[in-house]
């Protein structure tokens, strides 16, 4: 039922047939991209990719069809500690000064169950590019209250390998696993 209403509304949103996608102007006011790893066992601490870019493309009716493309500028990532910032931001790590962003290409989605997707895309950072599968739940898709426009909301998760992409210095001891939890939502634009 709730897939159904999903996609009754994303059709009027489109203003046009039923199996019209959406596009979507990802938020980054309200976007966390939070990385996890484990600190020799004794913590998991994170760090924040802030100020996150991207277009999200939903066809409900045809998630096949639907993509997503995101950049998350490593001006952004915040460790919450300015003294772990800059190490983070380094050449140990993500040479932010040689390497300013990282991106994310979608090149297949698919329905995964009720209100779930499985998107598998491309990362890469510092130029290194692997494949990712994340898995997506959608929150909600509806008329945003205060911006009267369609908006989406999506919550996905993945694992990495951080010496995958040149990032594993004092592996094994700094956890070379990665977990990535992401919160997202989009606005579209307001319906003629």
């Amino acid at each position: 039922m709730r897939k159904i209403l999903l996609a009754a509304a994303l059709a009027t949103f489109a203003g046009a047939s039923f199996a019209a996608p959406v596009t979507y102007n990802l938020d980054p006011t309200h976007t966390n991209v939070l990385a996890q790893w484990s600190h020799f066992g004794f913590s998991h601490p994170f760090a924040n990719f802030g100020d996150v870019e991207g277009t999200l493309v939903y066809d409900a009716d045809n998630v096949a069809a639907s993509s997503v493309e995101v950049t998350l500028p490593l001006s952004g990532l915040e460790a919450f500690s300015s003294k772990f910032n800059d190490h983070l931001r380094s050449a140990d790590f993500f040479d932010a000064a040689k390497y300013p962003t990282a991106k994310f290409k979608s090149t297949k989605v698919e329905d995964a169950g009720e209100g779930k997707l499985k998107v598998t895309g491309d990362l890469t950072i510092k130029d290194k590019t692997h494949p990712v599968v994340l898995d997506v739940t959608l929150n909600k898709a509806a008329d945003h209250p205060m911006l009267k426009a369609p908006a989406i909301g999506f919550d996905a998760t993945t694992t990495i390998l951080r010496s995958d992409f040149g990032v594993g210095a004092y592996a094994p001891n700094v956890g070379d696993e990665v977990t990535l939890r992401i919160t997202t939502e989009g606005t579209a634009a307001k319906a003629k």
